[in-house]
Order: C-alpha cells, then sequence, then structure tokens
C-alpha cells in the first residue's frame, strides 16, 4: 500500500500540470453548486416572513431609481437578494457602484442578476410579493394644501416600535403626524387602485378603511375622523378622496376620540404562506411623498 502511494504521489509531483488541471476541474463543479446552494438557502418559502424583508430596506440612493421605474418591486427584489438586504457591505458598495454607473439601474439590474435567481423555486412567488407592494403605489396618502401652506405632515420610521395600548405589541404600521392638531382637516387619499375590503370601527384603529390594491398588498388607513360616500366593496381609483385624518380608535366604544393626537396611521400587509403578515411602509411613504395630491383644506 505504501509503495502504491509512494507512486501516485511520484507521478502526480512530475507531472505538476495533472494536479493544477484536477483542482481546476473540480473548483469549477464544487464553486458553482456552493453558490446554488447559498442563493437557495437566502431565497426559500420563508424569506418573505423574514425580519430582513418586512423591513423593506431601502438605501437612500435608490429612491430616485424606484421613482423613475417601471417595474419597482422586480428591481428591489433582485437588490435585496444580491445584496442580502444590505446586510453585505461588500456586495451593497458593489451593487451601488454598478448601479449608479448604469444609464438604466433597473434594465440592468434585471440583466445581471435575473439570472442568479430565476430558477429558484422560489423565485416566482418572492417576485410577486415584491411587485405587490412596490408597483402600485400611486399618491401619498396625505393630500398637500393649496391654500393653508401650514398645515404639513411629519413622520418617521416607527415600524416595530413598542406600543402598549392592550398590551405590549409592535407598531405595524407608520404615523403620519399632522402640524395642525385638528381633526377632520386633512384629506386622506388612496395610495393605489384598489377594492374596499374593510370599512367602519376597530377598537385599535377607530374608523378604518383597508384597501386590497390590485397586486394584492392591503393598505390599512386608520384613525380616521370621518369617511367619504364609500362602501365595501366598493372600487376606488388612486388619488381618491377615502375620508379625513383623526383621532379615533383605542377603545371599544365606536366613536371615541382624544386618547392620542391627530394622525394618520398608514399600514401595508401581504399575505404570505396563508397568513396575513406586516411590512414596513416607511420606504414606501419615502417614494410617494413627492406625490401628493393638491387640495383645498378650508
Amino acid at each position: 500500500m505504501t509503495a502504491v502511494l509512494s507512486s501516485f504521489r511520484s507521478h502526480f509531483l512530475k507531472r505538476p500540470w495533472i494536479l493544477l488541471c484536477s483542482v481546476v476541474f473540480f473548483c469549477g463543479l464544487l464553486i458553482p453548486r456552493l453558490s446554488f446552494l447559498a442563493r437557495k438557502n437566502l431565497l426559500n418559502p420563508t424569506t418573505v416572513e423574514s425580519d430582513e424583508f418586512r423591513s423593506q430596506p431601502v438605501s437612500e440612493e435608490l429612491f430616485p431609481i424606484l421613482a423613475s421605474s417601471d417595474d419597482p418591486g422586480r428591481f428591489l427584489g433582485l437588490y435585496w437578494l444580491e445584496t442580502r438586504f444590505q446586510a453585505d457591505p461588500h456586495a451593497l458598495r458593489t451593487c451601488l457602484t454598478s448601479l449608479n454607473h448604469s444609464d438604466e439601474p433597473t434594465a440592468f439590474s434585471v440583466k445581471k442578476y435575473e439570472p442568479h435567481w430565476e430558477n429558484l423555486p422560489d423565485w416566482n412567488e418572492y417576485l410577486k410579493l415584491c411587485r405587490a407592494i412596490w408597483n402600485d403605489l400611486r399618491y401619498f396618502p396625505v393630500a398637500t394644501s393649496s391654500d393653508c401652506p401650514d398645515y404639513t405632515v411629519t413622520f418617521e420610521n416607527s415600524w416595530q416600535y413598542e406600543r402598549t395600548y392592550g398590551g405590549k405589541r409592535r407598531h405595524e404600521g407608520i404615523d403620519i403626524m399632522a402640524s395642525v392638531n385638528q381633526r377632520g382637516i386633512y384629506p386622506i387619499v388612496s395610495m393605489t387602485d384598489g377594492t374596499i375590503q374593510n370599512l367602519g370601527w376597530l377598537e385599535l384603529g377607530g374608523y378604518r378603511i383597508g384597501i386590497l390594491a390590485p397586486g394584492g398588498a392591503y393598505f390599512y388607513y386608520a384613525h380616521l375622523d370621518s369617511y367619504a360616500p364609500l362602501t365595501e366593496g366598493q372600487q376606488v381609483h388612486a388619488g381618491d378622496l377615502l375620508g379625513y385624518m383623526g383621532d379615533t380608535g383605542y377603545s371599544k366604544t365606536e366613536g371615541t376620540t382624544g386618547r392620542f393626537p391627530v394622525h394618520l396611521h398608514l399600514g401595508i400587509y401581504l399575505t404570505v404562506n396563508g397568513r396575513e403578515v406586516s411590512v414596513n411602509s416607511y420606504p414606501a411613504l419615502r417614494l410617494t411623498e413627492q406625490r401628493k395630491v393638491n387640495a383645498v383644506y378650508e
């Protein structure tokens, strides 16, 4: 046995190119396989339920690209996978540098990155959910005043902040706060086309409207003061008046007001593996804050 091993080593030492070719051959087989397994591990049936996906991370540099894209959901879906949802600093820098040097970032990302993912079994469902959020967005949900410049709104990323009414829980949306704390003044409009699925009182949300957008995302507008003349099942268009900002909710008694300042709670939900899951609506609001409907407040 020792003689056989000695002969084998001698054979390869005398012909190092054979060893080199063998290494290259096996690396050529192994590396693509490892890369495939890594991608499959990142994109699987639970990806869309993960905190990484639900947080919807969007770098500041991406908003101009999203604003001009015909398919922002597809672009973001690829960007998230390529950068491990912005958790891989090297991949993030590489991706952003490539995009910044491209005249057509969306087309570039699809051509460069989609072949990495499109053959994985969970790609189509993942892409569908990315598009459900981003491709139906049209308008910011609070109309801007054409006659009262002091009536403005502000918002911050408060998704998953702790809330205590009814017991400890996580905030599932973003609060858009009124600069003038007066109910019934700020018009609330639909961010998307869609169908009104829910309308009426909820203990937490007060007077609320839930709209199912064409792509399947559910947009939840809460704490309204009053409604426009609408009914469940009615079709609405992006920019249509839904009602007026208020401070209703935090009570089982319908009509309760004054438990908090006047604001709109905006939530976005997806149906994932048969259950409703909230996603961070802050990036969607950032994208649409330059697309406001003009309205006369007084």
